[in-house]
């Protein structure tokens, strides 16, 4: 797919939601020239503004019929809770043969909705998960490189289109990212672990340390490590709250294996057993050291 480096991909994108991500993505489509005009659809008018000024569109409306209409891609880039309601209003303006995705964190309840809805109105849809963000939010946080170098999950059906598909991943290619293939459950599962429960242990630690019937002095204590641990607990509310709830299976059996190996330490301090408490340290270091090897040796389009 290394021609779809070489010019312009889309026509016409249509962004549905343009904050840290839907940003992030337009603004690398317009510096690569990857698309022939960016759109955007927010609530607020107050927002077109800000859109411009990031340089993440060309245009942005509230209206989105206007938005939608004749893109050649549309990206959901909303909180997922939002997804199914602005898609059953932008279908009437979708044209035949658009590609349609998402970048939202749990992909089985947001394809099972949106790809039926978008085959109805004959276009395609196939899911997107890019691993990338921050605990900061809106356009003014994104940046075009934001894409370089991370995953992003693509997540096909038995009924998607070959061709649609391929699409996808071009675009996802041609920002910087890797693309790996997943199906929506296997995705879901594997999302659960890798982000969805550390947001939960974030927040869960930073409410525990930080609540305010604490000692004045604990917060005082709270360094680097704290900071660390707890950064994504900043995170949207609204966001998190969607996400918690759409993959609340995987994420439930997350945390209670979490809590499993938690306690397994908790066990071995109890038993006061430096041997075991040791392995349970080292064990960690050695596999989260060659985690971070490979991440620093491995090439984007891995």
């Amino acid at each position: 797919m290394l021609w779809t480096l070489r010019g312009v991909l889309f026509r016409k994108v249509t962004l549905i939601g343009v904050g840290l991500l839907g940003g992030s993505l337009g603004q690398a489509l317009r510096q690569r020239r990857l698309a022939g005009s960016v759109h955007g659809y927010v609530r607020r008018a107050a927002s077109i503004a800000d859109c411009r000024q990031a340089g993440a569109v060309d245009d942005a409306t509230t209206d989105l019929a206007t938005a939608t209409r004749d893109a050649d891609l549309v990206v959901f880039s909303t909180p997922i809770g939002q997804m199914r309601g602005l898609a059953e209003l932008a279908a009437p303006a979708l044209k035949r043969g658009a590609l349609v995705t998402d970048v939202g964190s749990v992909k089985g309840g947001v394809v099972a909705e949106l790809e039926p809805l978008c085959a109805s109105a004959g276009a395609h849809f196939i899911g997107s998960h890019p691993m990338a963000g921050s605990e900061k939010a809106g356009v003014g946080a994104a940046r075009p490189d934001l894409f370089e170098g991370a995953v992003c999950a693509v997540t096909p059906t038995p009924q998607s289109d070959a061709a649609a598909l391929a699409k996808i991943e071009a675009l996802w290619s041609a920002v910087g990212a890797g693309v790996l293939r997943l199906s929506p459950a296997a995705h879901d599962e594997l999302v659960a672990r890798a982000s969805h429960l550390p947001q939960a242990v974030a927040v869960s630690l930073a409410s525990l340390v930080l609540d305010p019937a604490a000692a004045p002095e604990q917060a005082r204590l709270c360094a680097g490590g704290f900071r660390d641990c707890t950064r994504i607990a900043s995170g949207s509310p609204e966001m998190w709250r969607d996400i918690l709830l759409a993959n609340r299976q995987p994420v439930a059996q997350a945390i209670d294996d979490f809590i499993a190996r938690l306690r397994g330490l908790r066990d071995a301090i109890d038993r006061g057993s430096p041997e075991a408490i040791a392995q349970l340290l080292s064990s960690a270091k050695n596999r989260r050291d060659a985690w971070m090897n490979h991440r620093a040796v491995r090439s984007p389009a891995e």
